[in-house]
């Protein structure tokens, strides 16, 4: 008869053996397997140069702000854009927390930042970014948006999966 001792030996292997390993996005980076990463492009915007948000935009990134304030989010990400940093702003008002910006060109060091958070983390970019992002963090890229885009989040799972929700 087995002794208890080499019984929870077995057990405790047998476990470990059915663990999964977090998503591994493309370059290496691993993502915790107990959080999510939501992606969404700036709301509308103004025009011109580095354009501030619209009005609509601004109602836009309020919603997004009520829409994620329950999601235990630990840590805002957005590019330098005035429009971006606005989308991202009423979140971080409301839930305390700075938003990081980041320099779309080093979407690796985006990765390593968001791999490093220790939760839930919003990434906030741009219509020929947002498709990147969602498959550098593990999940299958949506086609890429359009100047039209507005208003969906995508939330990368921690299995991979993607689900998206809208802005409403």
């Amino acid at each position: 008869m087995a002794s208890w001792s080499g019984l929870i030996l077995v057990f405790a292997l047998a476990v470990g053996a059915c663990a999964t390993q977090p998503p591994v996005a493309p370059g290496g980076t691993a993502f915790a397997a107990t959080r999510h990463v939501f992606v969404v492009r700036h709301m509308q915007k103004q025009s011109g140069d580095d354009p501030a948000l619209s009005a609509e935009g601004e109602a836009g990134a309020r919603r997004l702000a009520a829409m994620l304030a329950d999601k235990g989010i630990v840590a805002i990400f957005a590019t330098r854009t005035r429009r971006a940093m606005a989308t991202a702003a009423p979140l971080g008002q409301r839930l305390g927390i700075a938003v990081t910006p980041y320099d779309p060109r080093s979407p690796e060091l985006l990765a390593a930042a968001v791999s490093a958070a220790p939760g839930p983390v919003l990434v906030v970019g741009h219509s020929n970014t947002v498709h990147d992002l969602v498959g550098r963090f593990g999940g299958t890229p949506p086609p890429p948006l359009t100047e039209q885009d507005y208003g969906t989040v995508f939330m990368v799972k921690a299995d991979g999966g993607v689900a998206t929700m809208a802005v409403r």
